[in-house]
């Protein structure tokens, strides 16, 4: 860096860690370029939203030129980064561009982890990210418009059984949804079908639903989802998958056309693989520096970052916005405390006037937990203009018992006017 110049900051990734991070930074003394191959911000928490017909995908998303327009420091650039060097601090982008950085931020997120299970991952359905999520609510209105026009009984079972892998809390909500579409929809408007012939299965290998909370809530969990209809089975673990269903680990068949995987996640493949510890999260210092660099920074899913009592970070949304903000501080040489988490609990919502919550020691259920994750959900998502329409599609929703987006549009669709 030539005397006078401001320092160069690179963002890699605009998920929550690295949005966070460029927010802290922003009007400061420092030049900022975001690099992220989506233009768009993405508030996962609500992609089941998107899934099941009661979000429109530009409610859930942010394109980051609009988050920062008017911020003269910070510019962002479509593009991936393919290659870092640490000594010359230089960092090679998927276009073949280079650019040159004072500190480096690799804030690259996580995907769906299918633990080696190739049938599995050739034959299942994710919920990871805006596509998926298209792609599942297409896949699914495609299954009911599918089974009013079957004669088989068998065929038409598969096509209205349900299966999501995985009672974490993107699985349970996904279900939940799932369930109240078909009991609040398909008897008005698929008078072909009866609610009644549709299963949804929810899979969990462990003891119990969402089992990061206490055992209490997810019993009641569990409760609100066998009223919504969803059958719950724990200790069950899905071995393979074909094009007619599915098999668990006791060898019992599923005959299903969808499967929903969302039992795991792991960190976004890295150009840094060698400075990966367990689970594939890059080895890094109190200060979120990776190991053996003094100027590259990780955060969020893709960093093992320093928990409480000597633990892992968790990969999830809150810890990397906190670690984003401070390595912002750190670049800004304004940090000083070693880094310390605040929980802040953890939310799901399970339908309709039910959830459940957990801070600290206390834990909260039913029409309460609801109102609670209504308010913390919106107070996350990036936007006004979202906030007040994602409100609007609640209240809609609240009222008139109705999912409204409802098209099924293909990827490679065309038509003329």
């Amino acid at each position: 860096m030539a005397d006078g110049a401001r320092p160069h900051v690179l963002i890699v990734g605009a998920g929550f860690g690295g949005l966070q991070c460029a927010k802290a930074l922003r009007e400061r003394a420092v030049d900022v370029t975001i690099v992220d191959p989506r233009d768009y911000h993405l508030f996962t928490p609500l992609l089941y939203q998107v899934a099941s017909c009661l979000l429109n995908p530009s409610e859930v998303a942010a394109p980051i030129r609009k988050v920062f327009r008017g911020v003269r420091n910070v510019r962002y650039r479509q593009d991936e980064v393919v290659g870092l060097d640490h000594d010359t601090r230089r960092a090679t982008l998927g276009s073949g561009a280079v650019l040159e950085y004072d500190a480096c931020v690799l804030a690259t997120g996580s995907v769906t982890n299918y633990y080696g299970n190739t049938s599995v991952e050739q034959h299942a359905l994710g919920l990871k990210n805006l596509s998926e999520a298209l792609q599942l609510r297409n896949h699914v209105l495609t299954c009911f418009e599918q089974a009013t026009t079957v004669d088989d009984d068998a065929a038409r079972r598969r096509l209205l059984t349900f299966c999501v892998v995985g009672a974490g809390p993107t699985g349970v909500e996904y279900a939940g949804a799932l369930a109240e579409f078909v009991r609040l929809v398909v008897p008005h408007e698929y008078p072909e079908l009866a609610a009644a012939n549709v299963r949804i299965l929810l899979l969990e290998g462990g003891d119990r639903v969402l089992t990061p909370f206490k055992p209490r809530l997810s019993a009641y969990t569990a409760g609100q989802l066998a009223r919504l209809g969803v059958e719950v089975h724990t200790r069950t673990l899905v071995t393979s998958a074909d094009d007619a269903g599915v098999v668990l680990h006791d060898g019992t068949e599923i005959p299903t056309a969808t499967m929903v995987w969302t039992a795991g996640v792991r960190p976004r493949s890295s150009f840094d693989a060698d400075d990966a510890g367990p689970f594939g999260r890059l080895e890094v210092d109190d200060r979120f520096r990776v190991v053996g660099t003094t100027t590259t920074y990780a955060i969020g899913d893709v960093a093992a970052g320093p928990g409480p009592h000597a633990s892992v970070l968790p990969m999830l949304a809150p810890p990397a916005m906190q670690a984003g903000r401070f390595v912002a501080a750190e670049i800004l040489d304004e940090g000083g405390r070693a880094f310390r988490y605040r929980d802040k609990g953890m939310l799901a919502t399970i339908g309709r006037r039910a959830a459940v919550g957990q801070i600290g020691p206390l834990t909260f259920t039913g029409f309460v937990g609801w109102i609670a994750w209504l308010v913390v959900h919106l107070y996350y998502l990036i936007g006004f203009e979202n906030r007040v329409r994602v409100v609007m599609r609640w209240a809609w929703y609240y009222a008139r018992l109705d999912r409204p987006v409802r098209i099924i549009v293909r990827a490679d669709e065309r038509h003329s006017d």
